[in-house]
């Protein structure tokens, strides 16, 4: 007898809950069942398009249609008392980053999932980008020695025009600002790759557009082992056309530099095990990316999605990015900010 499906709802119909739709309706053990979301022009178009029932508000669909399995796409402020209800229906969850907006929420929410056993992952897309888990191979074969510094940096064209103080986007509290929506992904590469700093210091917030929240941010990491690190976020780069995370670390056998299309290896010495010669090498992810079964932005949407259905059918023996670690950027955030307001003002 063929297994029955995994029933997926989806939180939140904007364009990531759109674009995750596209992607897990393409797995071929899952059915999306429901989708809920306030905007009866969005549930109109999807009643008329689509086969998933909709709701105008989590609570009715966690009691109609009861899933297995959730994607929260919510403005960030309303992820944990999602996430908090579905723990308490044993109902698995991956939530958009960046997860919550406190880390004291993540903790909990970390801590609730583990104790009942429930899959959790926080959408870092990164982390199943395929130069990024190159370069974390890389950096586990001590490809350049110990490292001693690193810059993590993003770049969009987000905010180009002075805002009028509408939208989550335009306020902290609801997860708007340039740390929240864009650095998150900074901090966490660099958790991914290097690990989670021992203080933060040198914090630096920028209005460019935005009236009450930042547009830039700038931050050093420092670590207990001695290596240390910055992050430098820009969202109202008009000289890039689409987000790009960049990453440069320096180590006593040489650097590297990548972002999501390739990886620069400079090394003091060849390596005989990846065929790397001394001096300047390239990778290019046309030779070490991994197909996808169905493509939506980039190979790393799908296999983050098909990687939570694989964690909720018992396929892998660990999530390679839990609550737990959305909950370590979060920190990270707010020693940001809590160092912006006590030593970054003149």
């Amino acid at each position: 007898m063929e297994q029955s499906k995994i029933k997926i709802g989806i939180i939140g119909a904007g364009r990531m809950g759109i674009t995750h739709y596209a992607i897990i309706n393409s797995h071929p053990d899952v059915q999306v069942e429901s989708i809920a979301d306030p905007s009866g022009l969005v549930t109109t178009i999807m009643n008329k398009y689509l086969s998933a029932k909709t709701f105008k508000d989590y609570n009715t669909l966690f009691s109609e249609a009861k899933p297995d399995a959730i994607l929260v796409c919510t403005p960030p402020a309303l992820h944990y008392p999602i996430a908090k209800k579905a723990a308490e229906l044993g109902i698995h969850a991956f939530v958009e980053k960046p997860f919550t907006t406190k880390y004291k929420e993540a903790s909990e929410l970390a801590a609730i999932y583990a104790q009942k056993g429930l899959v959790n992952q926080v959408g870092y897309v990164n982390r199943f980008n395929d130069v990024f888990v190159k370069m974390k191979e890389l950096l586990d074969n001590n490809i350049v020695g110990e490292i001693i510094r690193f810059k993590s940096e993003m770049f969009s064209c987000t905010i180009t025009r002075s805002d009028v103080s509408s939208g989550w986007r335009a306020t902290h509290e609801n997860g708007g600002g340039a740390v929240f929506e864009m650095a998150s992904h900074a901090i966490d590469l660099v958790h991914f790759l290097i690990g989670k700093p021992d203080k933060i210091t040198g914090s630096s917030l920028n209005h460019i557009y935005s009236k009450n929240v930042e547009d830039a941010v700038s931050a050093t990491f420092l670590y207990k082992t001695g290596k240390s690190g910055t992050i430098y976020v820009n969202w109202s780069d008009t000289s890039y056309r689409k987000p790009t995370n960049k990453i440069e670390i320096f180590g006593t056998g040489g650097r590297l530099l990548a972002d999501q299309h390739s990886i620069k290896i400079f090394l003091n010495k060849p390596n005989e095990q990846y065929q790397l010669r001394q001096g300047w090498n390239t990778l290019y992810i046309t030779s070490i990316f991994k197909s996808v079964p169905f493509y939506v932005r980039g190979n790393e949407f799908t296999r983050q999605l098909y990687h939570f259905i694989d964690c909720v059918e018992g396929k892998v023996p660990q999530n390679l990015c839990t609550f737990t670690d959305g909950a370590n950027a979060l920190e990270v955030i707010e020693n940001i900010f809590k160092d912006y307001e006590q030593n970054g003002r003149i």
